[in-house]
Order: structure tokens, then sequence, then C-alpha cells
């Protein structure tokens, strides 16, 4: 049985939509906020990070993207990512890639601006140039949607549940959605799905409709 490390509101949300689209048995443990961290959680995750997915061999993983491209791998059956060797397979790795190192990256650098300055009064220029970097992978990606329903092949992956997480995390969603149709589009439609309503409740990404 898979383990999943997360809290309400983090990266675990995709990994957790994951898990329960695979219909892969797992147990949830949630991880406050401490400092300092719990020792027992730094061995499993060292920068005290979640999510974290231990393996059923008792094996750890951090890093969501991560998680997600071998979740995809372990249970091929579930349509978590386009077929291995396929063209759209290339572009999921692609978007997966691009949105853990781009996006990702931003988004903690606004909401964790004071660790990437040794200057205190430096912190409000770190998100500015946070957000700008996110404004302009989220343009990238809005372009890429354009006259496509999904970001990798022709169904849903964990690419585009990946992407609407990230975008929800935007400190201006109301002109994320004017900015970026494409991406709008798409998060409209995960909105409305079962499985993201659900995770919705307890993750509280957006608002519910």
């Amino acid at each position: 049985m898979y383990k999943l490390y997360t809290r309400p509101g983090s990266g675990g949300f995709v990994v957790e939509a994951a898990l329960a689209m695979a219909g892969a048995p797992f147990q949830q443990i949630d991880v406050p906020k401490k400092d300092p961290p719990d020792p027992a959680f730094l061995a499993i995750s060292p920068l005290n990070q979640v999510p974290a997915l231990t393996l059923p061999d008792g094996r750890s993983m951090t890093e969501s993207a991560a998680i997600c491209i071998l979740l995809a791998e372990r249970h091929p059956d579930a349509g978590l990512a386009p077929e291995s060797g396929s063209p759209a397979r290339a572009d999921f790795l692609r978007w997966m890639a691009f949105m853990s190192s781009v996006l990702y990256p931003a988004i903690l650098r606004l909401y964790y601006a004071h660790r990437y300055t040794a200057d205190a009064g430096n912190v409000q220029a770190v998100k500015d140039a946070a957000i700008a970097e996110m404004d302009r992978g989220f343009a990238i990606v809005d372009n890429a949607l354009a006259g496509r329903d999904w970001l990798a092949g022709e169904k849903l992956s964990l690419a585009d549940i990946y992407l609407v997480m990230l975008v929800a995390w935007h400190p201006d969603t109301g002109r994320a959605r004017m900015a970026w149709p494409n991406i709008e589009r798409l998060w409209c439609r995960l909105r409305l799905h079962k499985l993201m309503r659900k995770l919705n409740v307890s993750h509280e990404m957006w608002p519910q409709e």
C-alpha cells in the first residue's frame, strides 16, 4: 500500500487525484507545519515539503511531478498519462517538466519569498519577479492549449490536473481566468469534474461552484 504524506491545499492535491484515478489503495497522512520539523518526516522528505509518497516496497519519493509520472507508469490502465511511446507522451513529459521547473518554483518564490533573499528589504521585489515569471509561464501554456481540449493527447491526464492546481495558486485568480482563456476553459471543465469537486472539499483549491 502507498502512504501519501500531504496537507490540505498542497501539491498533494494532484497526487491524491492520481491515486484515486488509479484505484490504488493508500494511507493518507496529514503532515502539520512544524518548526522545528519532525525528524521522522525529514528522513522521508529532507526539504520538509509535501507531498511525499512511500511506495509499497518502503522506498519514498518526493517531487509531485515525479510522483505523478511514476504512478502513470505503474498504473498504465488508469489512463493517467498518454501511452508510453505515443506522440502525446512526449507532450505529457514536456509539460510536466515545464510546469515543475518554471511555474512551481515561481509559486514557491512568491509564497516563501523570504527564503530567496538575504535582504529583508528585498522581499517584495522577489514576489514581484515571481509573479512576472508565473505570468510568463502560464501564457506559454495557454498558447499551447489553443485549439486543444487537453494539454497532452486527446483526453484528461495528470498534466491537466497539475496545471489547474498551479493556476489555482495564482495570487489573482480573477485576472488569471481573464488573461488565459484556454487555461480557464480547461479549468472550468475540471471544476465540474466529480473527483476534482470531491478533492476540492478538503483542499479548498478554488471556491465551490
